[in-house]
């Protein structure tokens, strides 16, 4: 995996060339052809979850759907339900320049990317070593940034566009032992909107989607997602962490995927979108929760880890 510093190279040195006056003709010839092209969307994250729902969800409004993972054998699926399929490492700079120039060009346009790879590593912060938490944010972070780099020169010269970050409510809230995985999806907000106001006068759209807890696969892989050395004195903070049903995944208030994916696709086809979609009980609560004094909802975590 490419280091920041190396990851900055690349992308200065390899980053899509500005589209030409050609290029603008080519998509204007597309879009008044003799037929309606159909709308093109660039997902990442396809293997399973969000992602495969988002993907599925795309299809079935006839849209032209590039769904992406790093293994192109975990979307096969995808592949036989009409999707077009692509190897995506959103940490490898080739592997998007490679991917977004084949959409343009096989697509003739590319309308929407929704930045939903990802994932959470969890653990108290003092147990995460800061090369973990350089991949937490080479994925969730530096991912999107290159995604969008690589959209965007494309998207200007065609004079509409959309990205789609899919965030989570714990991008507004930290918990403890949720400090990486929040830290990534604080700078993934914080970032989408500078970009919202950088790009909106070239008729560009850029949307947060902000789930609460979604039912996933969460209780498979929570031992991967926390340190590996723990350290004793937080035993009590693993052990709220290592509960699946409050952590995510199978909880009383847990959403399904589909209710994500429904509101990516609002999000990409709807005219004036807002900057934010809270998605489920838990997001919607999560937007209030922020304004209580950081006493109380200290309060409220200290009686979750007395009570589990």
């Amino acid at each position: 995996m490419a280091t920041a510093e190396e990851s900055d190279r690349i992308d200065d040195g390899d980053g899509p060339d500005r589209p030409t006056d050609g290029d603008r003709r080519a998509v204007n010839e597309a879009t008044t052809d003799n037929y309606t092209r159909k709308g093109c969307v660039l997902i990442t994250g396809c293997s399973s979850g969000i992602g495969r729902a988002t993907a599925t969800a795309f299809l079935e409004e006839d849209w032209r759907v590039v769904a992406t993972a790093r293994n192109t054998d975990d979307i096969e699926q995808l592949a036989e339900a009409g999707c077009d399929t692509a190897a995506l490492d959103v940490t490898e700079p080739g592997d998007i320049a490679t991917v977004v120039e084949e959409t343009v060009e096989n697509a003739g346009a590319l309308d929407c990317v929704v930045n939903n790879a990802g994932y959470g590593q969890l653990g108290p912060l003092e147990d995460v070593p800061t090369s973990t938490l350089h991949q937490q944010f080479d994925v969730n972070v530096y991912g999107p940034h290159r995604l969008t780099r690589a959209a965007l020169p494309h998207m200007r010269a065609q004079g509409e566009g959309r990205i789609i970050n899919v965030s989570s409510i714990l991008g507004r809230l930290s918990f403890a032992g949720t400090g990486a995985y929040s830290g990534s999806k604080h700078a993934l907000e914080a970032m989408s909107d500078s970009l919202r106001n950088e790009v909106e006068e070239f008729g560009l759209d850029v949307v947060l989607v902000e789930p609460g807890t979604v039912e996933t696969e969460f209780a498979n892989r929570v031992g991967s997602e926390l340190p590996e050395k723990r350290t004793p004195a937080y035993e009590a903070q693993y052990d709220v962490l290592e509960d699946a049903e409050l952590v995510g995944g199978s909880g009383p208030l847990a959403i399904s995927p589909e209710q994500v994916a429904t509101a990516i696709v609002h999000a990409a086809t709807t005219p004036d979108p807002p900057a934010r979609y809270p998605v489920g009980p838990m997001a919607q609560y999560g937007q209030y929760a922020r304004f209580l004094p950081d006493s109380i909802r200290d309060a409220v975590y200290g009686l979750v880890r007395r009570l589990v």
